[in-house]
């Protein structure tokens, strides 16, 4: 249920932080979309007002009246300035249209006519008069555009350009009146009228750009959603449940099998998880049985101590009772050892995984460690030699990648080990081989070397066949060395010598650097 609910949280996340994208992203498109015809509109009626002012520049350079003839003639002899607008008309300054370049057409024979037509023509102006005042009626009476337009004449105050936007059916028109100024009087106004189709096509194309690239980004967006629930929000819940599979103890449930052949980063911190699992797994067995094992080692001391005192309070013999406070003293002994080196063990083993590893020279190891030993008592007293054999050099030094306190470490257990069996006067064999890839460490004494045909079973912690001298030892060296040469990607074993008649012979590999 937790599964579900996380990644649902993300994606839901994910959903409402890309809603808040596209609503912000949507809110200035929609401010974008609404200044576009109006920018558009601007840029007409500037064009416009330019017009405006240089139609009053040519009226008053040319002394035209303004009047209904005079402009007549005037629209008639420079119509080419207004050829690409759609409609120029001017209005006196009561709102009355007195010139129209829409109606310039009925005029034209005018100017074809012979004068036999001329006598027609009167009769014809005074028709074009008619229609000339009938088509004014309709200019200012027809639909509420002209009403209003004379209204917005009668109400202008100012010298600003007035725009309007007038829709015919799928036309859109931009009317622009402005003053007609001549000698610094306004004599009229002068309504431009243009059809600008072209801004709505505009506006159209950019709405629909928009709206394409925000369906290709919704698809994109879509896609990723799939792939991320797909490939990474789901992997994740598998991750999750094999956690909460682990720690519940139920290995039915959470397998992660089908990730660890990925080779995404998905795949690489399953591979992770995987064997950090395995490692906690692995060290919680290892501390579980050592801790029977401790709890075992000690029973047998503890039932030697009970029954050592109970036989040492019953006792008068004075004889007797030394030999048993010396097994107490043994047991204690004993006890005190085990106790001590599984503490050691335990915090060298939660140490290993911090300490970093560097370069070492296993010479400069050697020297250090057969140095502590030449002054320690048990040397000293069986008169004990060191002696160190070199092979395969070449002049060269034997470097290896590791951790220098516990090498030394396996070093001196394994040299305390061969002291410690080793009869007087003695000589401990140290051999150095190598080669491409591999260090090879032998360490030889003259004791009396292992009566087991399976040798790796002294290497178990706390294994059962001991010395004599038990109480100086814990059987956890071995273990110890056995770990650590294993975290460095080594092997340890132990076998009786072939080149003497007794003694043991372990042999340690460990891979070279540089």
């Amino acid at each position: 249920m937790k599964l579900v609910k996380s990644s649902s949280s993300i994606l839901r996340k994910f959903l409402v932080f890309n809603f808040f994208i596209f609503l912000f992203l949507g809110s200035l498109t929609f401010f974008y979309l609404s200044g576009i015809q109006p920018n558009l509109v601007k840029q007409r009626m500037e064009k416009h007002t330019i017009i405006i002012n240089n139609t009053s520049n040519h009226l008053e350079r040319l002394s035209i009246e303004f009047n209904k003839d005079s402009l007549k003639n005037f629209l008639l002899s420079t119509r080419f300035l207004f050829q690409n607008l759609e409609r120029v008309q001017f209005y006196n300054t009561a709102g009355d249209l007195i010139a129209d370049t829409n109606v310039l057409d009925l005029d034209q024979s005018v100017f074809t006519k012979t004068e036999i037509v001329m006598e027609q023509e009167i009769k014809s102006n005074d028709t074009k008069k008619t229609i000339d005042q009938e088509s004014l009626k309709n200019n200012f009476n027809t639909g509420s555009n002209e009403n209003n337009l004379k209204e917005i004449i009668n109400s202008k105050k100012n010298d600003d350009p007035t725009v309007l936007e007038v829709k015919e059916g799928d036309n859109l028109f931009i009317k622009t009146l402005g003053n007609a100024n001549i000698n610094g009087e306004v004599v009229g106004y002068i309504l431009v009228t243009e059809q600008t189709n072209e801004i709505l096509t505009a506006v159209e194309e950019r709405k629909n750009f928009i709206i394409r690239t925000v369906l290709a980004i919704a698809i994109v967006i879509l896609i990723f959603l799939i792939f991320l629930n797909r490939y990474i929000l789901k992997p994740i819940g598998g991750l999750v449940a094999y956690t909460e599979s682990i720690k519940a103890k139920d290995e039915s449930i959470g397998k992660i099998e089908k990730f660890l052949s990925r080779s995404d980063e998905l795949g690489l911190l399953s591979r992770s998880l995987n064997n950090m699992t395995k490692d906690l797994q692995y060290r919680t067995q290892k501390a579980e049985n050592s801790s029977a094992d401790l709890a075992h080692e000690i029973r047998n001391p503890l039932a030697s101590l009970k029954g050592a005192s109970e036989l040492l309070d019953n006792t008068t013999d004075k004889i007797e009772r030394t030999k048993l406070i010396k097994l107490l003293s043994h047991d204690v002994e004993r006890i005190e050892r085990l106790i001590t080196d599984y503490s050691q063990m335990l915090k060298d083993e939660a140490s290993l995984s911090r300490e970093k590893m560097k370069i070492l020279d296993i010479n400069n190891l050697l020297k250090n460690v057969i140095d502590e030993f030449n002054n320690t008592n048990a040397v000293i007293e069986k008169n004990i030699k060191f002696l160190i054999n070199r092979k395969n050099l070449n002049g060269g030094r034997l470097q290896i990648l590791g951790i220098e306190n516990r090498l030394e470490q396996v070093l001196a257990n394994l040299l305390d080990n061969a002291v410690s069996f080793s009869p007087k006067n003695s000589t401990i064999i140290i051999d150095v081989d190598s080669n491409k890839e591999i260090l090879l460490l032998k360490i030889k004494d003259l004791g009396p070397g292992f009566n087991e045909i399976n040798t790796e079973k002294i290497f178990k912690r706390f294994y059962s066949n001991r010395p004599e001298k038990f109480g100086e030892h814990s059987g956890l060296g071995l273990n110890i060395v056995k770990s650590i040469v294993e975290m460095h990607g080594g092997k340890v074993r132990a076998i009786n010598r072939s080149d003497a008649k007794t003694g043991a012979e372990i042999e340690l590999q460990l891979p070279k650097r540089g």
